[in-house]
């Protein structure tokens, strides 16, 4: 059986938020905080804090949700993240 993909958010340290799809949560959001495996975007921003998930079944499903995400405003991305709590 394959690993489950997550689509995640963070927040970073400058407040704004990133978006992103891995198998592994914990791993990914290491590498954003210590490794130069970490989003550029990130890099710049550290420390990040996992503030939302989705589990996916898939890559392209996790694909499909993040570049949909992806496009909202950050008030909208928010409101989902509130949403979920």
């Amino acid at each position: 059986m394959s690993s489950p993909w997550y689509l995640y958010i963070v927040r970073c340290a400058d407040n704004s938020l990133y978006t992103g799809i891995t198998t592994d949560l914990e791993r990914r959001i290491t590498e954003h905080n210590t490794d130069k495996k970490g989003a550029k975007y990130t890099r710049a921003r550290r420390p990040v804090e996992l503030i939302y998930h989705e589990p996916f079944d898939n890559r392209s499903e996790a694909s499909i949700r993040e570049a949909k995400i992806k496009k909202l405003t950050p008030e909208k991305k928010r409101l989902l993240i509130q949403q979920a709590i």
